[in-house]
């Protein structure tokens, strides 16, 4: 207690003028639009400032969760879009009737190899979440792969940029047909071979998916052609893609499921059984 009156004692002055000064700006400023003005448009930047500092920070805390409801949000769109095509097919039945033969989940990329001749992805769901070897990977941009093996709670994914990978893919404009493959040179880049001669191509054409499997929808995104030349036969395009998906950082991705992919195969199966 001593020590807080000395302290008083030794700064008797300033403490004084301390207290004069600050009762004179309060005058000042009750007494004079102008300088209250100026003090009220201080105070609110400073308070401003402050409440921006904290909801910035809020919000970069909050990206992970918002990033999972634009996830959810977009997989409603898609089956939805899923269900208009299908009600377009069927418009002679009941309105009601919407049959949608895919199913969508959504996942986050854990781990993604990109440097590789195989490359693999990793995702955060698995067999619990009901994620199936062979369903269709793809992000908002294009197609990313198939999964190639599940456990419990991940799952993996024979990336496009696979030299395994075979994927059904056609050239917009013209409905011809070919393979998606990768030459391992540059991830951004795929080719597409086995084009016919017949296809009339242009730098900056779309290629989308075939729908010619049970694993892609037709007409999910892919890229655009780079430049093509003839194969050495010089019947068939050989085609560089500029892949829409930077295969390099993958985030979030949604898994497609074709609910009559077994009875088809089942089918063609039973065929190639019966002509052999």
């Amino acid at each position: 207690m001593q020590q807080i009156i000395f302290f008083f004692i030794r700064n008797k002055n300033f403490l004084l003028f301390a207290v004069l000064f600050t009762i004179s700006v309060a005058l000042t400023v009750q007494t004079h639009n102008y300088h209250n003005d100026k003090f009220i448009s201080s105070a609110n930047f400073v308070t401003g400032g402050v409440y921006t500092f904290r909801n910035n920070i809020t919000d970069y805390f909050n990206l992970g969760k918002e990033n999972q409801q634009l996830l959810e949000e977009n997989l409603l769109l898609r089956k939805k879009l899923d269900q208009f095509k299908e009600a377009v097919v069927f418009e002679k039945l009941d309105s009601t009737f919407l049959p949608n033969k895919y199913k969508y989940f959504t996942a986050r990329v854990i781990n993604n190899n990109y440097s590789k001749t195989k490359n693999q992805l990793t995702l955060d769901k698995g067999e619990k979440d009901s994620i199936k070897i062979d369903l269709g990977v793809i992000s908002s941009k294009g197609i990313v792969g198939i999964v190639s093996d599940v456990s419990e709670n991940y799952s993996t994914v024979q990336s496009i940029l696979n030299t395994k990978s075979r994927i059904n893919a056609k050239h917009k404009n013209s409905g011809h047909f070919g393979s998606l493959k990768w030459d391992t040179k540059d991830p951004n880049v795929a080719q597409l071979v086995d084009i016919p001669r017949l296809a009339e191509l242009e730098k900056g054409d779309t290629i989308v998916t075939g729908g010619r499997s049970t694993i892609f929808p037709e007409g999910l995104l892919i890229g655009t052609v780079n430049d093509f030349h003839l194969d050495k036969d010089d019947n068939y395009y050989y085609v560089n893609v500029q892949l829409f998906n930077d295969m390099t950082a993958l985030e979030n991705v949604y898994l497609i499921e074709n609910k009559e992919a077994t009875e088809i195969l089942e089918l063609e199966k039973r065929v190639d059984d019966e002509e052999q």
